[in-house]
């Protein structure tokens, strides 16, 4: 199961870049912010001995709501500046 988890994650992580160019900054920053923290989520979870599903889960949130900021920032800061 670990094996078939791993090699879901490999090819999501390979093809899962393409749809990202048509993309705002914003856009981009929840994408990746999701993603790194899903995987930064489970790696904890799974290290402190908790659900590697729901450390994922949250991991994503967090996250999505962490890139999202930090893309819209640096979407404002490139449209405004001089």
């Amino acid at each position: 199961m670990k094996k078939l988890f791993a090699g879901a994650l490999l090819v999501v992580m390979c093809f899962g870049g393409f749809g990202c160019t048509n993309m705002s900054r914003t856009q981009q920053g929840v994408a990746s912010g999701a993603a790194l923290g899903a995987l930064g989520g489970a790696g904890v979870a799974a290290i402190a001995g908790g659900s590697a599903g729901w450390g994922a889960l949250a991991g994503a949130g967090v996250g999505a709501l962490a890139g999202g900021i930090v893309g819209n920032n640096q979407e404002h800061r490139n449209r405004y500046s001089w």
